[in-house]
């Protein structure tokens, strides 16, 4: 039997450890928590800090997986290249996790090395580097750690009264011993989308359907398809997408983040080497496959035919009203009152307000109208907890 050490056990791990385990394969859930979300549906769980090398080497002997998939950042990456001169997969690859968990290491790949159109920056560690940073960047200016996840850290400076509550939010933010920030260009555009790519051990690299998101506080919050743009706009973005996922090599899914402009000009944002939370929106099986069944087949190899659009769907989170240390009372009566409605309750043993516990999927033909699906799961979403999805964290 196939075993798979997974490092992180949030949300999103949890969805693929159902589709492991829906294969017939053995997973070990870890995180720095007891009782995560993916170790509520995994086979053995190991709590522990991944931040230190020499706990993660342990429990890579204890458990001998024949594949290690990171799910999270705060992980010691280095160590990930031991792991693959062992025989053990890592997914995508080494090299890709240790890019792609740190922005300095994918945005100068991306700019530099493969001359990808980004956004303009300028990195810094200290306050009066962020100074100068902003001078060259200009304002308003995005400011963000090197290292977080789920919009951690993340702000918009309008001026330089702002730098230093920008400044002291990003090194609050930032995972891992990492503590430096980057100072980004703020882009001017129209909406963002998410390009979920495939990279196949035995095929040629295969796209979703774009997923159109909307980011406040730097945290997703809704996400649906279809989402429209020209051809000649998508071509853009999978053959930027094709390129820096073949530079950083591996299989498997990957999250890229695009801004398109009101001129139609698509800028390169960010990327993942995972399943992607704006993804989420295809567990209301707008795709055929889920992203988290495409991640799994393309670790395993195994074929994936197509990828096609079946349904109009988007996802809305459900965020937390208070903090919790144990089970929130969840309202789910009035949102599966409603048909072609979902809910999906993330499990998360305790929370802080604002946290994300869960989403929302509604979805309808192909042809329905979008607007009226997002409007929809918004409502519903407020009725989970009683909370807005757009309210301030």
């Amino acid at each position: 039997m196939t075993k798979i050490l997974l490092l992180g056990s949030g949300e999103l791990g949890k969805e693929f450890v159902i589709a492991a385990k829906r294969k017939g394969l053995y997973v070990v859930a870890c995180d720095k928590y007891d009782n995560a979300p993916a170790m509520q549906v995994a086979d053995e769980r190991e709590v522990f800090s991944m931040l230190d090398g020499d706990a993660l080497a342990r429990v890579v002997e204890k458990h001998k997986p024949d594949i290690i998939i990171p799910e999270i950042e705060a992980i010691r990456t280095e160590r990930l290249f031991d792991f693959e001169k062992q025989g053990i997969q890592v997914v995508p690859s080494a090299r890709a996790v240790n890019y792609t968990m740190n922005r300095r290491a994918i945005r100068d790949l991306a700019a530099q090395e493969l001359g990808i159109r980004t956004a303009r920056y300028k990195y810094a560690g200290t306050y009066e580097e962020l100074v100068a940073a902003s001078e060259y960047v200009g304002f308003p200016c995005v400011i963000k750690p090197l290292m977080s996840s789920s919009g951690h850290g993340q702000s918009t400076a309008k001026c330089h009264d702002d730098l230093r509550k920008c400044f002291d939010d990003a090194m609050a933010g930032a995972r891992g011993d990492v503590k430096e920030i980057i100072c980004e260009e703020f882009i001017q555009f129209d909406s963002e989308f998410t390009l979920l790519t495939v990279t196949q051990k035995n095929g040629p690299t295969l796209f979703c359907p774009p997923i159109g998101h909307v980011q406040a506080g730097g945290d997703y919050r809704e996400s649906w398809q279809p989402y429209h743009i020209s051809q000649e706009g998508l071509k853009k973005a999978e053959d930027m997408a094709e390129k820096i996922t073949a530079a950083l090599t591996g299989y498997g899914l990957w999250g890229v983040e695009f801004f398109l402009t009101k001129n139609d000009e698509v800028i390169f944002s960010e990327l993942s080497p995972r399943p992607h939370d704006t993804g989420m929106v295809t567990l209301g099986h707008t795709t055929n496959l889920s992203e988290f069944e495409l991640h799994l087949r393309a670790v395993l190899g195994l074929p994936i035919h197509d990828i096609r659009l079946e349904h109009a769907g988007c996802s809305t989170v459900i965020l937390a009203d208070k903090e919790y240390h144990e089970t929130p009372d969840y309202n789910l009566m009035d949102a599966l009152r409603e048909e072609c409605t979902r809910v999906r309750i993330f499990g998360k043993p305790e929370s802080h307000f604002g946290r994300r516990m869960g989403v929302v999927l509604c979805y309808g033909d192909t042809d329905a109208d979008v607007t009226a699906l997002r409007d929809k799961a918004k409502r519903l979403a407020k009725t989970v907890l009683g909370t807005d999805p757009y309210m301030e964290k």
